[in-house]
């Protein structure tokens, strides 16, 4: 099994056509034998990580699908639906080569072991979180120190918050030039790791997932709009 993102910019006027395939593209992807996983994702800028950096001109699409079957998937009613709108269009196809936790009470990804102990190529990192209630305030004053880290940190190539709609469901996509430039940052950095430290005494999550994925193909570019 392979992970694939696609990501869409959209004009703000279109905005409301997204919200609308964001409702009914969930009811293709439930039937969709193709697709083992999926979620379908807005986006923001990832500076706060609170509700002002939603970002209503990107949206994205994350599926688990046999690398077989995705032509196939790729030129069916779903791709296309947002094809029509959008201005562009990138697509990332990765293999998963670490994952911890849990998405909505599953595991998604397939890790290929083999490839986690020989990729030396670009790594793409998703992780997620269903952040308590409770906790949000605490969360989002904990944050901005780790987002000026992690756009300081050598070997980011980019990074954006994604987010499934409900305001306690967060997380980050990022590209990073290699593995180790992705471990130093997660596990070196002295903002990372404290905020680490208070979501582990804290107990911030309900839920979360860290996943690491071989970058296998990147299709296109998502160009800023109007």
């Amino acid at each position: 099994m392979i992970t694939v993102i696609y990501l869409w910019r959209i004009k703000k006027i279109r905005a409301p056509q997204a919200i609308w395939h964001m409702a009914t593209d969930r009811r293709k992807l439930k039937i969709d034998p193709r697709v083992s996983f999926f979620k379908l994702l807005g986006t923001g800028t990832g500076q706060t990580f609170t509700p002002r950096d939603a970002d209503p001109t990107l949206w994205g699409l994350v599926i688990t699908i046999e690398e077989s079957r995705l032509d196939t998937f790729d030129d069916g009613s779903v791709v296309t639906g947002w094809r029509k709108f959008a201005t562009s269009e990138a697509r990332f196809v990765a293999t998963p080569i670490s994952s911890h936790g849990r998405w909505s009470g599953v595991q998604p990804f397939d890790v290929n072991s083999h490839l986690a102990k020989t990729w030396e190529g670009k790594v793409l990192a998703l992780t997620r979180a269903r952040i308590h209630w409770s906790k949000n305030l605490q969360f989002w004053r904990a944050v901005p120190p780790v987002i000026q880290s992690l756009r300081d940190c050598l070997g980011v190539e980019s990074a954006i918050g994604i987010g499934e709609a409900p305001l306690g469901l967060q997380g980050t996509f990022s590209i990073w030039s290699d593995a180790q430039a992705l471990q130093t940052f997660a596990y070196n950095g002295d903002a990372h790791a404290e905020v680490i430290r208070q979501t582990q005494n804290q107990e911030w999550y309900s839920e979360e997932l860290f996943a690491r994925f071989a970058l296998l193909e990147v299709r296109g570019s998502v160009t800023s709009t109007k």
